[in-house]
């Protein structure tokens, strides 16, 4: 069990959160030592002794071993785990963007100074999905990954459903309760979500990917009629991060809105709460709640790598060191659910097949399937306020698309 002396880097609500934290819990036997802030003039609860704005005042004291990174920059961030890896201390990190951003480079450190790289606070806060993934499924058992990983969209969406507020009206009210940022993009855009969904992926089937590479879009687009049309099916709408094992062995993967059942687990995760369900081969499914953000919460997976790094645990990657690593695919389909004001935005050729199409003054829809390659390289859905929403058990395989074509309404008719 080693002794752990922490340099902090960041001292907001998950820095103060730990920091209460720490004092609470003396049995780890861990200190912080110094603290790094960007702004010296601001009040802070705790001694201004432990307070510097002279980062190398931490990452070049040899009595300070690890170094836990709490800051929002991406850039700052890589530049004081990369150096503080160098110099051999452990690091703690919540950073999601700057860990997405350059997971080749980071792994490259971490393998090359053989000091631990820790994550867990940086993907759905309080709920263990890091070290579950890394620890307790085996890639070839792994059917599944379906996760609600952005408390501040989960947020809008629960209030537009159970106080039937319009989208905007729901993101203000967000704002208003600290849920959403003044400029809220990277959360409702699917920003923030496809950076987890990439750290996700790395630890549950050993993809080493960039999130440019991923399909993703937010809820900014969806209208209070979506939901209603969600109410009526007994349904709810989510923001989701799927990756799924496609027959063949590869991954489908991506964010996207998507209809499910008031009967998914995934259903139970209210306000800024995230949750995740796993799919095994054995073990069925499996599900996991807790809050995805917040001082408290953050902190205590953050004090979960502390706790860890007592006993010099770090992560084995056991998934990308298997002889065949999964790949991510496009050949597949998926069903989906686009409301749109003119149906001039819509490219009907562009559909595998056209089940259903409801036209009106204002609103209107369509249901039917595409290949997942045409919305890859394709963006009439997400543009002119079209909404694309995949509809449950979204994921068509190959030998399934010709019976649905069978069933097709002929969209050169509409």
């Amino acid at each position: 069990m080693q002794q752990l002396t922490l340099g902090v880097f960041g001292f907001g609500v998950v820095g103060e959160g730990l920091y209460k934290i720490l004092n609470q819990t003396p049995t780890l036997q861990t200190t912080i030592k110094k603290i790094c802030i960007k702004n010296p003039e601001k009040k802070r609860n705790a001694p201004e002794s432990l307070f510097t704005i002279e980062k190398n005042e931490l990452l070049n004291d040899k009595s300070i071993n690890v170094i836990v990174e709490l800051i929002d920059d991406a850039e700052a961030a890589l530049s004081i785990v990369t150096t503080a890896l160098q110099n051999g201390k452990h690091v703690i990190t919540a950073n999601k963007k700057m860990l997405a951003h350059n997971l080749n480079e980071l792994l490259h450190f971490q393998k090359s100074t053989g000091k631990s790289l820790l994550y867990e606070a940086s993907v759905c806060g309080a709920i263990p999905i890091i070290r579950n993934l890394e620890e307790y499924y085996d890639n070839d058992l792994l059917h599944g990954i379906n996760a609600i990983v952005n408390g501040s969209t989960n947020f809008i969406l629960t209030k537009m459903f159970e106080e039937n507020l319009s989208f905007a009206d729901a993101l203000t009210l967000a704002q208003q309760r600290g849920f959403a940022e003044s400029n809220p993009k990277l959360d409702v855009e699917g920003y923030d979500a496809v950076n987890k969904l990439t750290e996700l992926l790395l630890h549950a089937y050993g993809i080493v990917t960039h999130p440019d590479n991923l399909l993703f879009n937010g809820i900014q687009n969806l209208s209070l009629t979506d939901a209603i049309i969600a109410k009526q099916k007994n349904q709810q709408i989510k923001l989701i991060a799927n990756a799924k094992k496609l027959k063949d062995g590869s991954i489908a993967t991506f964010v996207l809105p998507q209809f499910i059942y008031n009967t998914n687990s995934l259903a139970f995760a209210k306000n800024e709460y995230n949750a995740v369900v796993l799919e095994s081969a054995l073990s069925d499914k499996q599900f996991f709640l807790g809050k995805g953000a917040g001082s408290f919460p953050t902190a205590s997976a953050v004090l979960s790598d502390i706790s860890a790094l007592r006993f010099d645990y770090k992560y084995e990657y056991r998934k990308l060191n298997q002889p065949q690593v999964s790949k991510v695919s496009n050949q597949f389909a998926v069903k989906v659910f686009i409301s749109f004001d003119d149906v001039k935005n819509i490219e009907k050729n562009d559909f595998i097949s056209i089940e259903t199409w409801h036209i009106t003054n204002t609103r209107s829809y369509i249901t039917g399937v595409v290949a997942f390659a045409t919305l890859e390289n394709n963006d009439w859905w997400k543009l002119n306020n079209n909404s694309l929403i995949l509809l449950p058990n979204a994921i068509v395989e190959l030998d399934e698309i010709e019976q649905l074509k069978k069933k097709s309404i002929n969209a050169a008719t509409v």
